[in-house]
């Protein structure tokens, strides 16, 4: 599905007469906590398509794991404890990772999908997993795109204070996770060239630069430009409340995720929905 409505999206815009030449480089931002599982194969896939097909053609069965799941999903409370235990408590997964266990949060999404779907291999046939933003990512450069530190800063994963993945919680949830996640890298990067592809097909620029994609919420952070003493409200089909910190101190309600303007510092964030 999210495949092919960027299809429709890049093919809107060819319609519009849109001069997708004078982009000089492109970002975006994802729903956090979801998660994508590309199959063994899918690198190959990426690195060659043909810009006479669609996205959706080549890459509808490139997916080890069919359905994604995004942040509604609260069925993970026996992974949360599991987790918890292994970190040696909720306080000190909080301040590890910024955040006590939480059902949403990918870390213990991808531990129920591994406990479930072990049997049948979905898990050992996944050759890379991408947060939503890192998915969107992955899809302009043709190759699989890292997941910048803010965004994962809310998998329960990261350690915020060295920004890199923590190897106890890693191993309380998956296998082989640090291979399949790869590194992470600050939200400001600059990830490579726009694929090949997008220039024959619609004409962008081969000097098109992808940056990082991150988190729905930290992107409304570096989106309304908060500096500090700032607050911003978000009402939707979730509450937000964040402000920008610069020292974490994480506690057992609310989260702090790692700031995606500036990778030294921080951003608090209260939740409801």
């Amino acid at each position: 599905m999210w495949v092919k409505a960027f299809d429709v999206l890049l093919s809107k815009l060819k319609d519009t007469g849109f001069t997708f030449g004078r982009v000089a480089s492109i970002s975006g931002c994802g729903q956090q906590h979801g998660s994508v599982y590309w199959k063994e194969g899918a690198r190959q896939v990426l690195q060659s398509l043909d810009a006479t097909k669609s996205l959706y053609e080549q890459l509808y069965d490139q997916f080890s794991v069919e359905n994604s799941p995004v942040w509604k999903d609260a069925s993970t409370t026996k992974q949360c404890r599991m987790l918890e235990e292994a970190m040696d408590g909720p306080e000190v997964l909080a301040k590890i990772t910024g955040s006590r266990a939480y059902e949403r949060f990918t870390g213990n999404q991808i531990a129920k999908i591994y406990q479930q779907q072990c049997s049948v291999g979905s898990y050992r046939q996944t050759e890379r997993v991408s947060l939503v933003s890192s998915f969107g990512a992955t899809l302009l450069l043709g190759d699989y795109a890292a997941i910048d530190y803010s965004d994962g800063s809310g998998m329960n994963l990261l350690d915020i204070h060295t920004k890199d993945w923590n190897q106890t919680a890693l191993d309380a949830c998956a296998p082989d996770l640090r291979c399949l996640l790869g590194a992470p890298v600050p939200s400001c990067s600059i990830l490579g060239s726009i694929a090949d592809y997008y220039v024959q097909r619609y004409g962008f620029s081969a000097d098109c630069k992808v940056c990082a994609f991150t988190g729905d919420n930290p992107a409304a952070l570096a989106g309304m430009r908060l500096q500090r003493g700032d607050i911003a409200v978000s009402l939707g089909t979730s509450d937000t409340l964040f402000l920008w910190l610069d020292e974490p101190k994480p506690q057992l309600v609310g989260h702090v995720l790692i700031n995606p303007v500036d990778s030294s510092a921080y951003m608090a964030l209260l939740w409801s929905g």
